[in-house]
C-alpha cells in the first residue's frame, strides 16, 4: 500500500514564512530555508513553497530562495507563485524543485498545463485550486463548489470537480485542494470537496487547509481518500512535530513513512 504523505507548506512573503487565516491577518514565522531544513530533518515526505505575493506584484518567483531550499533538503518539493510561462517553469526546475504548482495562471490560461506536461512530464505539474462553497448545487456548480483565484478574491464561475477533471486531461499530475473556507482555521480539512475530486480523477490528490490535529489528517486520508495532506500552522507554531503526527497516524492504522 502506498504511504500517505505529510507535506509542510511554506507561504513566503519578502523571503519570510507567513501564515494567516483564510488568507488574512498574516504573521511572520521565520526564514523559509531554516524551516524547510527543520521539517526535512523531522521526516517531511515533501515540501511546498509558495511565493504568495509574486503574482500580485507582477514579478517572477524568488529563484534564489528556491536554490537555497534545494541545497538545504533532500526531499522533493513543489514551488508556486509568479510562474507565468514555460521558461519560468524551467528556471524553477533548474533551481532544484521537482514540481511546479500553477493555480490562477492555469485558470486564466489552461494550455500552460498541457505545455508544461509536454515539456517536463506530468509528474512535474501540480494544479493548485482554491474552491469555495457555492450557494447551492446548480447546473453551473454541480459539485456545489466554485473555483476562486488570486487568494479567493476572484470568482471564476468554474465548477471545482469539472475543473479538476479538465486539468488532468490537460496533463496535471497532481491536484492540491486548498479549502478557502477552512484555510488556517485548524478546524479540519474540507472533506466533501476533497473526496469528490479524489473520486473524479486518477492522479494523486492533496488535502490542504484546516489541519489542526492528527485526527484531521486521518480523516483526510480515510474519509476524503487524499493521497497526501498539507500542514502549516500547527507545525510553524510548534503545536505538533511531523514525527508526532506520523506516530499518531500510525496508531490509527494509516500507512505513513516513519
Amino acid at each position: 500500500m502506498l504511504k500517505c504523505r505529510i507535506i509542510p507548506c511554506l507561504d513566503v512573503i519578502s523571503n519570510r514564512v507567513t501564515k494567516g487565516v483564510k488568507f488574512k491577518n498574516n504573521i511572520d514565522l521565520g526564514d523559509p530555508v531554516e524551516l524547510a531544513q527543520r521539517y526535512y530533518e523531522d521526516g517531511a515526505d515533501e515540501l511546498v513553497v509558495y511565493d504568495i505575493t509574486a503574482s500580485a506584484e507582477n514579478r517572477p518567483i524568488d529563484i534564489e530562495m528556491v536554490r537555497r531550499v534545494a541545497k538545504a533538503v533532500r526531499i522533493p518539493f513543489a514551488v508556486g507563485g509568479g510562474i507565468s510561462s514555460l521558461s519560468d517553469m524551467e528556471l524553477v526546475l533548474e533551481a532544484g524543485a521537482e514540481k511546479i504548482s500553477v493555480n490562477s495562471l492555469a485558470v486564466k490560461n489552461p494550455v500552460i498545463i498541457e505545455e508544461g506536461a509536454r515539456a517536463f512530464g506530468k509528474q512535474c505539474i501540480v494544479l493548485g485550486m482554491d474552491p469555495i462553497r457555492a450557494d447551492a448545487e446548480t447546473d453551473k456548480f454541480p459539485s456545489g463548489y466554485e473555483i476562486t483565484t488570486h487568494g479567493f478574491r476572484n470568482h471564476s464561475g468554474m465548477d471545482a470537480v469539472e475543473w479538476a477533471k479538465r486539468a488532468v486531461d490537460l496533463g496535471a499530475g497532481e491536484i492540491v485542494v486548498n479549502s478557502v473556507d477552512a484555510d488556517g482555521t485548524q478546524s479540519g480539512f474540507e472533506l466533501t470537496i476533497t473526496r469528490k475530486i479524489a473520486e473524479a480523477v486518477n492522479v494523486p490528490v492533496v488535502a490542504s487547509g484546516g489541519a489542526g490535529s492528527a485526527e484531521h489528517l486521518r480523516d483526510a486520508f480515510v474519509i476524503a481518500h487524499a493521497d497526501a495532506a498539507i500542514v502549516a500552522g500547527i507545525l510553524h507554531t510548534g503545536l505538533f512535530t511531523i514525527q508526532e503526527l506520523k506516530r499518531q497516524l500510525n496508531e490509527f492504522g494509516v500507512p505513513v513513512r516513519l
